[in-house]
């Protein structure tokens, strides 16, 4: 009915029974759904709008440190030459861009973390492969490395598979200081169209890594949508104090048998004697220093000019041997002697 129409009538000019009612019930329905709508955060939406800062997110620095630590680490048990992954920068961008530098160059493993109902995209590029396969079947890194542009065989394409499970892993440990949930590979790509799970502007942040390994390497990325870590903002733009990577038990194991291999010199003081200088100086060869010693005084344990242990003076087997009493508090004696 046109508007202009409605606006001639009076209410006294429309019939009772053509007026439409609503029950009660539906009135109440329709009022709460408005009241329970939420309103519109501004702020997140100018956040949204304007992309995210790295500077203001220092816990994804953390994060993807700790990621090439756990990459290395269970890379550990399959290879018998040393491999060693790192962080070699973290960029923000277009999702599509991204994915078009890799295209015709690289696997890439589509996971999904439930715990952000989104997904992400791990990349391993051509040269990345080729080093694998010969760091896992123990190649020495003698031949020149492999640079033929060719589909990948489905060998490389079962280790691709291997390396991406290991990397989920590694990405809920740690991802595990801000959120704690897992990262399931859904399916590989070798062809970058069809690995979008967005729209291809959206704007998204990658990190890159670098893998070591028989003189050469190759590159591993990492695409995370905006839409995904906005969420994470509270939790990654805190700075976490004292916080350090997981304790490795090879690692603290081999440091600690390194440190006990550690030569001290040790030295045993029957007495000690305070001399002027003058004394010192007029002392001459075959003069006798009396000491008040005997047989029953304590001798002081010292290493590296350290006091160590209290011991008592014996012999064995035709030699001269220290038994050690108790060890040497600094402070109680300097407390005993300053009482004298």
């Amino acid at each position: 009915m046109d508007d202009t129409f409605l606006d001639q009538m009076s209410i006294d000019d429309i019939p009772f029974d053509k007026v439409p009612s609503q029950p009660q019930p539906a009135l109440d329905a329709l009022l709460q759904a408005v009241a329970s709508k939420p309103a519109v955060d501004i702020r997140s939406r100018i956040q949204e709008a304007g992309g995210l800062s790295l500077d203001r997110l220092p816990m994804l620095h953390v994060v993807f440190d700790r990621l090439a630590t756990a990459c290395s680490d269970a890379l550990k048990h399959l290879a018998a030459s040393s491999t060693f992954y790192s962080l070699s920068g973290i960029e923000s961008g277009r999702f599509g861009e991204m994915l078009d530098e890799y295209e015709a160059n690289a696997v890439v493993g589509i996971f999904y973390v439930p715990g952000w109902d989104g997904h992400i995209v791990v990349g391993l590029d051509r040269d990345f492969i080729y080093t694998m396969v010969e760091v896992l079947f123990g190649s020495d890194g003698s031949e020149p490395p492999v640079e033929e542009e060719r589909n990948f065989s489905a060998i490389e394409l079962r280790l691709a598979q291997m390396v991406f499970e290991q990397i989920g892993k590694a990405l809920e440990s740690s991802f595990g200081l801000v959120s704690q949930t897992p990262f399931r590979l859904e399916r590989m790509e070798t062809r970058m169209e069809f690995a979008i799970i967005g729209r291809r502007s959206a704007k998204s942040v990658q990190a890159k890594f670098l893998l070591q390994a028989l003189n050469r390497g190759g590159e591993m990325f990492l695409i995370i949508p905006q839409t995904v870590l906005n969420p994470l903002r509270p939790a990654l733009g805190k700075v976490l104090t004292g916080e350090s990577s997981a304790r490795d038990p090879r690692w603290a194991q081999q440091i600690s048998a390194e440190v006990q291999k550690t030569v001290v010199s040790l030295r045993a003081v029957l007495e000690e004697r305070h001399l002027t200088l003058g004394e010192i100086a007029g002392l001459q060869v075959g003069q006798v220093i009396a000491l008040d010693a005997t047989p029953a005084t304590r001798i002081k344990l010292e290493g590296n000019d350290r006091p160590l242990f209290w011991c008592r003076a014996g012999q064995s087997q035709g030699s001269y041997v220290l038994r050690v009493e108790e060890a040497i508090n600094p402070e109680k004696e300097g407390r005993d002697g300053l009482l004298g």
